[in-house]
C-alpha cells in the first residue's frame, strides 16, 4: 500500500513538473507554436488578433508586450546573428539591408528578459526610421557595439545575451506575413570583447 502510495506521488511530481518545465521551455522559445521567421527575425502575425494561439497569448502576457492588431504593428525579435550565433551584448554588430514598408518603426536593444538596455551614460539604445541616415540605394546600415561609430550607432554595454526589437508601425505588408515574405535586414557580427 505504501509503495502504490509513493508511486503515485512520484508520477504525480514527475507529471507536474514535467508539465510545468515544458510549458516553461514553449514560452522561452522564440520559434515555435504560431511563430513566422525571416532571416533572423522572428514574428508571431496573429498576436493581438482573435485567431492567436494560446501559447502566443501567454508569451506576449508573460513578456508584457503591447499586443497590437495585425495592422497596427508587428513586433519582429532577433537572438542570434546571420551564422546561427546567439547575439551577445559584448559583441559589435552591423544591421544591413532593407527595411520592411512601414509608416514609422522602432529598434531597440533588449537583455535576455526583454528589459530596453541603457548605455554607459544612461541613452536608451533605441532608434526610430524617422532619425536614421539611409543609405543611397534606400537601405540600413546601423552599427551595434559600446563604443560610439558614424553613422547611425545603437549604444550597448555589458555583458550577456541581446535581443534585437524591431517594430513596425502601420506597415502595408502585415496584415499577409508568410515565411521570408518581407525585406528583413541582415545582422552581421563585427567582432567581440571577450
Amino acid at each position: 500500500m505504501l509503495r502504490n502510495a509513493i508511486l503515485t506521488l512520484l508520477a504525480l511530481v514527475i507529471a507536474v513538473g514535467g508539465g510545468a518545465y515544458l510549458a516553461w521551455y514553449t514560452l522561452e522559445q522564440q520559434e515555435g507554436v504560431g511563430a513566422v521567421a525571416m532571416g533572423q527575425w522572428v514574428t508571431f502575425p496573429d498576436l493581438g488578433t482573435a485567431e492567436a494561439d494560446p501559447y502566443t497569448k501567454a508569451r506576449a502576457a508573460r513578456r508584457g508586450a503591447l499586443a497590437l492588431g495585425r495592422t497596427e504593428g508587428t513586433v519582429f525579435i532577433a537572438q542570434h546573428d546571420d551564422s546561427g550565433a546567439p547575439l551577445r551584448r559584448q559583441c559589435t554588430y552591423t544591421i544591413v539591408g532593407a527595411t520592411p514598408a512601414a509608416r514609422f518603426w522602432t529598434l531597440f536593444a533588449a537583455d535576455g528578459a526583454f528589459n530596453p538596455l541603457r548605455s554607459e551614460n544612461d541613452r536608451l539604445s533605441a532608434l526610430h526610421s524617422l532619425e536614421l541616415l539611409r543609405q543611397p540605394d534606400n537601405t540600413v546600415a546601423i552599427s551595434l557595439g559600446a563604443q560610439a561609430m558614424p553613422g547611425n550607432w545603437l549604444p550597448i554595454s555589458g555583458q550577456g545575451p541581446l535581443n534585437l526589437v524591431l517594430t513596425l508601425y502601420d506597415s502595408p505588408g502585415a496584415g499577409t506575413i508568410e515565411e521570408n515574405s518581407l525585406p528583413m535586414p541582415i545582422i552581421r557580427k563585427a567582432g567581440c570583447n571577450a
